[in-house]
């Protein structure tokens, strides 16, 4: 597969079938995440891989963040909960802060986002669907989430990656096309 089919191809996949992710592709998915281009070579990021019990305990503290956010929107909470415990595997990525370098700590979080895209492409070769959550129940500007990870010190939660076997295929949607988004000078 062409590097521009692959892309043509990834799609954010919410729904999984109910079996386990293999540790050697969770491994291959780590791998291609650490290949991604980073400034001066710091290797910024850093990857929770949760399974199993650590799972369970993911789901009770999303639960009670979505039951304390959308308090008036309990089929919201029921949908969003019944995604989470249908994926098998969820990876955390986080960013390197650099106390006192805004800049180095901003281009830290650009190179979490190409890791977690490598991620997203070696996912589909691998016949693996993956989302990137960022609000609701990926819990990435929740403290709680910050808690559960063993509040490591000078990192940013820059992605919650939903990662299984697809259920279905996800259809394609309609993208703009290239020229209009780019001006030439």
């Amino acid at each position: 597969m062409s590097v521009r089919q692959a892309l043509q191809e990834r799609r954010a996949v919410r729904n999984y079938l109910p079996k386990e992710v293999e540790t050697e592709k969770i491994e291959t998915l780590l791998e291609c995440a650490v290949l991604a281009p980073n400034d001066r070579l710091r290797q910024p990021w850093h990857f929770y891989v949760i399974r199993g019990e650590a799972k369970e305990r993911f789901e009770a503290i999303a639960k009670q963040f979505l039951l304390e956010r959308f308090p008036t929107k309990p089929h919201l909470v029921a949908e969003s909960l019944a995604v989470l415990e249908k994926t098998p595997l969820v990876i955390v990525a986080t960013a390197d802060i650099i106390p006192g370098d805004e800049a180095s700590s901003e281009d830290n979080e650009y190179a979490v986002c190409c890791a977690i895209h490598s991620m997203w492409l070696a996912a589909k070769e691998l016949g693996l669907g993956m989302v990137w959550r960022t609000r609701g129940v990926g819990l990435v500007r929740d403290e709680r989430l910050m808690t559960f990870l063993g509040s490591p010190e000078n990192q940013k939660v820059v992605g919650t990656l939903f990662i299984g076997y697809p259920e279905a295929d996800v259809p394609t949607t309609a993208r703009a096309e290239a020229a209009s988004k780019t001006t030439w000078l």
